[in-house]
């Protein structure tokens, strides 16, 4: 079988899988605050969506694939690797969720670091993801208060802010359906679950804005408008929202949600064809783009100039962004200046390069020519 053919083969199934994922948290776990950005916490939605809440993992451990891993963030550019460490790091170092819990004589608090343990090895696919002790009550054993939702709405969702609205969102959605069929609510009551309600202090407690965005009309776009946008556009909910003023400022926000039907629901979108052969051809440009990478020239210059190391050839990423993004400018500064032209180039570049640039080569690279070939041109012209 050829690369593009597996390649072909693993897209397909992967997106599949991911496709019929739910994600299953208790209710306390959703309006706690979540004290991370966007990755860790996709990446920690990515991780409980493994969890067989009737069959527990042992040891709080779950196994993860890389390719799963950037198919979810949808990730093609050249320094995904690395960001997926940042990621792990964030995760582990600086992540944790805010729980408050009312008790008869008052609120008690707690501070979970969610995921202690992650290991993983550049040689193969695996992820190896430990829960703390203390998150697994949250996510197993829930008979009640419980919120379950597709994993695939939350792919595309690109801020933290329209990650926590989507799961505030369906848990109250969750609760409509639930008593809608079950009963034992007035139609009013029910109605309030898909017409929720909160307050903007605890919508400010919830987003953990408390203290950023003090003009309401940036907090509005930041917190609100935006990530309400990204939730209609890219999950299985069509939100509006209207403020409720008291006085003269606006007190709380009412949310109206609205469930897409099958047919207009992108959060599907898995499912379409079209969709997945846009996927696979997508791999397949860039098992092109790195071929061609690993034959030009321009890699074996940069080898030999240090910009990159021998690791750095067996990342795809890596190669297929440098054939596309950086490559074809060396051409026009070769064109310009010739070979030498493009050495001397890059014995500059390399004395100016940090710790950062090695994480992000193919974008230190883009970002150097970019910078040069301008300079070169508006030399050339004042020689002419």
């Amino acid at each position: 079988m050829s690369i593009i053919s597996e390649s072909k083969t693993r897209q397909v199934q992967t997106l599949n899988e991911l496709s019929k994922r739910k994600v299953v948290e208790h209710n306390s776990l959703i309006t706690s605050i979540a004290k991370m950005d966007k990755t860790p916490l996709k990446m920690f939605e990515l991780a409980v969506s493994l969890i067989d809440t009737d069959n527990p993992p042992k040891d709080q451990t779950v196994y993860l694939s890389k390719q799963e891993l950037f198919s979810f963030f949808n990730v093609d550019d050249s320094n995904k690797h690395s960001r997926f460490k940042e990621a792990i790091e964030k995760l582990q170092k600086q992540a944790f969720f805010k729980i408050k819990k009312a008790q008869d004589k008052g609120f008690e608090f707690e501070s979970i670091v969610p995921i202690p343990y992650v290991k993983w090895a550049d040689y193969h696919d695996e992820v190896t993801i430990r829960f703390s002790p203390e998150i697994m009550p949250y996510l197993i054993n829930l008979k009640t208060n419980f919120t379950q939702h597709a994993l695939i709405d939350m792919s595309e969702l690109n801020s933290k802010y329209a990650i926590i609205l989507y799961r505030w969102l369906s848990m109250n959605y969750n609760q409509y359906e639930h008593y809608r069929v079950k009963g034992g609510r007035r139609e009013e009551q029910v109605e309030s679950y898909r017409n929720p309600i909160i307050s903007i202090r605890e919508l400010r407690d919830t987003t953990d804005t408390v203290t950023e965005y003090k003009k309401f009309t940036d907090f509005e776009r930041r917190v609100l408008k935006d990530p309400i946008k990204e939730i209609t556009k890219h999950t299985s909910f069509n939100v509006t929202y209207e403020k409720v003023k008291k006085g003269r400022s606006i007190d709380s926000i009412v949310f109206h949600i609205n469930k897409k039907k099958m047919a207009d629901d992108t959060s599907y979108k898995v499912d379409d064809p079209a969709y997945i052969e846009s996927k696979i051809r997508q791999e397949e440009t860039e098992n092109m783009l790195t071929i061609k990478a690993i034959k030009s020239p321009y890699t074996k210059l940069l080898m030999e100039h240090f910009l990159l190391s021998y690791l750095d050839l067996t990342d795809t990423d890596i190669l297929s962004g440098l054939q596309k993004n950086v490559y074809p400018l060396y051409d026009e500064l070769k064109d310009l200046r010739g070979k030498n032209g493009v050495k001397d180039h890059l014995a500059y570049i390399r004395d100016k390069q940090d710790d950062y640039s090695k994480k992000n080569i193919t974008k230190y690279l883009k970002k150097a020519i970019e910078q040069y070939l301008p300079i070169v041109k508006r030399q050339e012209l004042d020689h002419e």
